[in-house]
């Protein structure tokens, strides 16, 4: 299927599209297992949903996971968890067996063995997730599958520890397979940094190759 692109004149208003979105598929489904991503543009999505959506979206639906994590205790400044407790799941009525966080405080290569495993567990066969929120950086890689690891796109494990390119900080990452394999595959990206990027994907042209969200 050829991808949608949908363009918003601000990332407020890219936000609020998908928070329609993800309310609308609220309504559609009983069940909905969706993998969260950090970033700007999810930090503002996230205070968009606590803020105008707390009493819109059945929340006892929604089960939530995460489509990579960094390498740090759940109180680390960096955690993708902490993010998103702090601007979204601690003003909304989800419950707490919903929440299903990668333990970045843990060794990363049994970490990512034990979540791929809690995946398995929770997730129609496949498995597959029925939303995938996903950022872009500029350097093109898209969760934590970075230029430099691009075999990680094609892993047979569901899950693989990644490294940071610059800083060498660990993360753990879903891998492109299980990616592939959503519901709904939505990139939220905003910034005129990466417009050059969005453009030779969206046009199919030889650099985005080396991208890793091209191949998403």
């Amino acid at each position: 299927m050829d991808p949608v692109l949908k363009i918003q004149a601000t990332a407020e208003l890219v936000a609020r599209e998908f928070a329609d979105f993800l309310l609308e598929k609220s309504q559609q489904n009983d069940r909905l297992t969706i993998a969260l991503s950090g970033g700007s543009t999810p930090a503002l999505l996230f205070d968009i949903l606590s803020k105008d959506y707390r009493d819109r979206i059945d929340w006892d639906k929604l089960h939530f996971y995460w489509g990579d994590e960094r390498c740090v205790p759940p109180d680390h400044e960096e955690s993708n968890y902490k993010m998103t407790l702090d601007r979204f799941l601690l003003h909304v009525p989800v419950p707490q067996g919903n929440i299903l966080r990668v333990l970045g405080e843990e060794n990363p290569e049994m970490e990512s063995l034990r979540y791929a495993e809690e995946i398995k567990e929770n997730l129609d066969p496949g498995p597959i997730f029925d939303i995938m929120i996903l950022g872009m950086g500029t350097d093109g890689h898209t969760a934590s599958i970075f230029p430099h690891q691009m075999e990680l796109l094609t892993a047979n494990t569901l899950c693989a520890v990644a490294k940071h390119p610059e800083s060498g900080q660990l993360r753990i990452t879903l891998t492109g397979n299980v990616i592939n394999s959503a519901r709904n595959i939505c990139f939220l990206v905003t910034g005129a940094s990466k417009s050059e990027k969005v453009r030779e994907i969206m046009n199919k042209q030889p650099a985005a190759d080396s991208y890793p969200a091209s191949h998403i």
